[in-house]
């Protein structure tokens, strides 16, 4: 926030807090998930656990739907990166309501999809950080970020064509 990216503090700051707060859902010392197991006493459906998750990991990609919408008016890459992450969020969150609903196959294969979209997202998240401090001072190449036409780069490098490369 340093520096005035507001954008990059609420994501970076938020993302934090998801990782945070999904080790602690996750830790079995603090009894999160023991108070979503099944006794006679409680009568605690031991799906619950699993929709709580998919309610959780639903708001987190209703969120990063939100930043991917701030992204339009960036890069492809960085777009990228938050369309993966979103439909890592999206998969996962679909697994935990299939667990619930008793649809064991069709979790374990929402949660490979969730997977793997989430390692694209990390490999574009360091694609992007690698594009982002990379110039001439520091790098003897520069990696290509695709900037969206309408960008405000975009926009930049349509106008400084000559007439003759303009249709």
């Amino acid at each position: 926030m340093a520096v005035g990216n507001t954008f990059g503090a609420t994501a970076l700051s938020s993302y934090g807090g998801f990782w945070i707060s999904f080790a602690l859902i996750l830790t079995p010392s603090l009894g999160v998930g023991a108070a979503y197991s099944a006794d006679a006493a409680t009568k605690v459906d031991p799906h619950m656990l699993n929709s709580a998750l998919g309610f959780f990991l639903t708001g987190w990609f209703i969120f990063t739907t939100i930043l991917l919408l701030l992204t339009l008016r960036s890069t492809v890459m960085f777009f990228m990166l938050f369309f993966t992450l979103d439909l890592a969020f999206l998969m996962l969150a679909c697994g935990a309501y299939a667990v619930d609903n008793g649809a064991a196959d069709a979790a374990k294969t929402l949660n490979k999809a969730g997977g793997g979209f989430g390692m694209l997202a990390a490999f574009l998240a360091w694609y992007n950080a690698f594009a982002g401090m990379a110039d001439s001072s520091n790098s003897f190449f520069l990696i290509p970020v695709f900037h969206f036409p309408w960008s405000e780069k975009g926009r930049e490098t349509r106008l400084a064509k000559p007439e003759s490369h303009t249709v």
